[in-house]
């Protein structure tokens, strides 16, 4: 990677991978966009406005800076796409499609998240192996099965240098959530601050795989920079760093505000959709091929997230 294109840069990853990139790079090599003006921190580097579903828009600006990379983040989450699943399938689909004949046609390498969201109730929910059953039962696990598919169809047909991961629910005290179903997993710690309490929308129990924000932008670097003789899989890598349920958090949260108290709430839809998840994800695949390791465990990233929060409400 010498020049990269981002879209979606915005959104939860990409406000912070533009700028993992940018130091990684150089600020004039890394090229956000999104369907919004840019502020702050991402304004400062090159950036466009464009709207992923819109072929020549994408087309257009990956040419004009000459760019040999696309990292297509641009997507509606889980939760806001049940709300309204006929625009998801227009934003994710449309953009990815679009992204993808981007990458065919001017040679470039591509990158696009997948996600746990991709499997469903009937995949193995412990340790989900990489390749199994994937029948998810919402429009964004849908979007991801279909986006797994398209991504690989690229490579084996048109030799597009396609590669991507499932991610679990990430975490980070940079970005507030922007409608996903881990969403709480954020919630928490700056509710954990500001008034020691917090209501889950998730039931007691409910496991998922989580991450904290910088594994996740380390193993999109790493897994670009791969070998591509070394992988085998190309696509949908499972990474993961954490699996845990809402009393896990609070527990980890109760080593620091010893009076911190959790209580329930549970959304259905969100809770349909976390009962439809792995429990836990088996990440050997992405280790073998690529070497993935995740730095951050439970009481590491609650330390460092109860920290990180805390300065924004001190400042």
């Amino acid at each position: 990677m010498k020049k990269i294109l981002v879209t979606g840069a915005l959104g939860q990853i990409g406000s912070e991978l533009v700028v993992k990139l940018r130091e990684t790079y150089g600020v004039e090599n890394v090229i956000g966009t999104d369907i919004r003006k840019a502020e702050g921190i991402i304004a400062e580097g090159p950036f466009e406005l464009v709207d992923v579903t819109d072929a020549n828009q994408v087309y257009s600006v990956a040419k004009k800076y000459n760019v040999d990379t696309v990292m297509h983040l641009a997507a509606l989450l889980s939760a806001k796409a049940e709300e309204n699943p006929k625009l998801a399938w227009h934003i994710n689909m449309g953009g990815l499609v679009n992204a993808l004949e981007t990458a065919r046609e001017l040679n470039l390498q591509f990158f696009t998240p997948s996600s746990i969201g991709a499997f469903g109730p009937t995949t193995p929910k412990d340790h989900t192996p990489q390749d199994t059953l994937q029948r998810p039962t919402t429009m964004y696990g849908v979007n991801k099965v279909s986006g797994e598919l398209l991504a690989d169809y690229y490579y084996h047909r048109f030799g597009v240098d396609t590669r991507g991961v499932r991610y679990p629910g990430l975490i980070s005290h940079v970005t507030l959530p922007g409608g996903g179903t881990t969403d709480y997993a954020v919630e928490i710690y700056y509710e954990a601050i500001k008034h020691k309490t917090y209501t889950s929308c998730i039931a007691e129990g409910t496991y998922m795989d989580m991450m904290y924000m910088p594994d996740a932008l380390n193993a999109i670097i790493q897994l670009m920079e791969a070998d591509p003789n070394k992988l085998k899989h190309r696509n949908a890598f499972n990474i993961s760093a954490i699996s845990a349920a809402p009393e896990d958090f609070a527990k980890s949260i109760q080593k620091h505000i010893p009076d911190f108290k959790l209580d329930y709430q549970v959304d259905p839809v969100k809770q349909r959709i976390a009962d439809s998840w792995p429990n836990s994800i088996d990440s050997s695949a992405a280790t073998e091929e690529w070497g993935f390791k995740a730095a951050y465990d439970l009481d590491k990233m609650t330390n460092e997230m109860l920290n990180k929060v805390n300065m924004k409400f001190v400042k």
